[in-house]
């Protein structure tokens, strides 16, 4: 019954994504529709992707490799911190760039007490600025994941031939970076191509205008769906292609496998090398932390002061959240039941492709379905919440599927035998021991929900929307103060939700 139901949510998600799709393809009308305009936001996608990748590369070795080199209190606190700004909501981290680089920003004052002209966070430089914010710390997390594989063996062997650190790093780690970086390069590349909310807030122009950023203005200032589905193909088409390579393009290390022992880097023991690695970890958190404690230490000072449309769009993002984690836990655990059983991989494979899914070509090729029935505007909520759950599901997946492997290992021949199958299964073998991964799954779906800024962009009303909408809405207004207060509260509903469903998924599985 389970294998059943998973089936059946693999096909409505294959549905969900097809559907969408073809709507976009069956309005394009061919690529002469696309104005001189779309083909430079396509030249600036791949450029400003590019470059953002390659800087939170090179930025993020010489932190994973200081943290793979040292232990020193607070380590943890730090490893978690780099991994805040993927559940950070986009609008409150742009907002916070804003306070560090804008015109009135710290380092743009630092600048004038300098004597040197203030710099511009608005146009490319600020969509990469972003970019960097956000894929550094997830470059160095990948990354430090292989520093800490490099066997304990291998390190213990170079000690005892006297390896200092370049001899280190030119034999074992270099070989290592080699394999892995082209690989975290473009998933990083991938993700800055589906960019839309820093586009949106930092972007714009003929010269700072990526393709989500066109769908964006071709579909609410001009209304052309033809050309919005246009540029939906392209997307689409970048997105594919980039997904494509970041699967294929990976090269074994060929180191094999140690002990799984922690041992002490004697190549790391200078003092200048410790003032590196120090200097690297030092720079890293104040880079990520500054923007943030700017937003939020001045937003607790206006809370009082929020409009009412705030409140209400608090409510909206709640409810949207909460539903979003309800309906993808309802659709990830019997998809994850279904892909651990013989014949599986189609349904795990299904469960991964709108991971380069862009929402505003989903959203475009929804309200081209929704427009002859009703009107779509009034479907906003709903239709986001769909959004969210489609592209929250991968990640939901990669937590549940390895968890639910073991599971079956471990209890699936005394379950058959007890007769525990379908829901039974469910209740009383998978859910009280899946509660980790199953609260991690669902707390990241309502966090991400929560801060959302993409196809709401699309549907909704000024009136009507969700706080990152209406956040944005304070940004444009210049009334900062009120802005500042939404984050916080933003900040406080997102990381509140995902501390809860995780702690209640720690609960449950105890």
């Amino acid at each position: 019954m389970g294998a059943r139901l998973g089936l059946a949510a693999a096909l409505a998600l294959a549905a969900a994504l097809l559907l969408p799709l073809g709507a976009v393809a069956w309005r394009a009308e061919g690529w002469s529709g696309l104005r001189p305009s779309d083909w430079g936001a396509l030249w600036f996608t791949l450029w400003q992707a590019a470059v953002s990748a390659a800087l939170s590369v090179l930025l993020a070795v010489p932190v994973a490799r200081a943290l793979a080199r040292r232990r020193f209190p607070g380590r943890g606190a730090v490893l978690l911190l780099l991994g805040a700004p993927f559940i950070l909501p986009v609008i409150v981290a742009v907002l916070g760039l804003v306070a560090v680089f804008g015109r009135a920003g710290v380092a743009n004052v630092a600048l004038g007490w300098l004597g040197i002209e203030p710099v511009s966070i608005y146009g490319w430089q600020g969509v990469i600025l972003a970019h960097v914010f956000f894929n550094m710390p997830l470059a160095t997390r990948l990354i430090l994941q292989g520093w800490l594989a490099l066997p304990g063996e291998r390190l213990r062997l170079a000690a005892a031939l006297g390896f200092t650190a370049a001899d280190t790093f030119r034999r074992l780690e270099w070989p290592m970076l080699r394999a892995i970086v082209p690989g975290i390069f473009l998933v990083i590349f991938l993700i800055c191509t589906t960019s839309f909310a820093v586009a949106l807030a930092l972007g714009g122009g003929p010269g700072a205008t990526t393709v989500e950023l066109a769908i964006y203005q071709a579909f609410r200032f001009d209304f052309d769906l033809s050309r919005a589905a246009l540029l939906g193909a392209m997307q689409l088409a970048l997105g594919a292609a980039a997904a494509a390579l970041s699967l294929r393009l990976a090269l074994p290390s060929g180191f094999g496998a140690g002990l799984d022992r922690a041992v002490p880097r004697w190549d790391s023991r200078g003092v200048g090398l410790r003032l590196q690695d120090t200097l690297a970890i030092a720079l890293a958190c104040v880079f990520l932390l500054l923007p943030m404690l700017l937003v939020l230490v001045e937003g607790a000072l206006h809370v009082t002061a929020l409009p009412r449309v705030a409140w209400e769009g608090a409510l909206r993002s709640l409810v949207m959240a909460l539903a979003s984690a309800a309906l993808t836990a309802g659709m990830a655990l019997p998809m994850a039941m279904a892909a651990v059983r013989r014949g599986g991989g189609a349904v795990e494979t299904v469960g991964t492709l709108s991971i380069a899914a862009s929402p505003l070509v989903l959203g475009t090729g929804l309200f081209i379905l929704l427009l002859p029935v009703t009107n779509p505007v009034d479907m906003a909520l709903p239709v986001t919440v769909f959004v969210n759950v489609i592209l929250a599901l991968p990640f939901a997946l990669r937590a549940l599927i390895p968890a639910m492997r073991t599971l079956q290992a471990d209890y699936g021949r005394l379950a058959a035998s007890l007769g525990l199958v379908g829901f039974a299964w469910l209740r009383l073998v998978a859910v009280p021991r899946l509660g980790r991964p199953l609260g991690f799954a669902c707390g990241l779906t309502a966090a991400l929900s929560a801060g959302d800024l993409g196809v709401i962009a699309l549907f909704a009303s000024p009136d009507r929307g969700t706080l990152p909408l209406v956040l944005y809405q304070l940004m444009g207004s210049y009334r900062m103060e009120e802005a500042k207060a939404a984050a916080l509260v933003l900040v406080l509903m997102s990381l509140g939700l995902f501390w809860l469903f995780e702690r209640g998924g720690r609960h449950v599985e105890t």
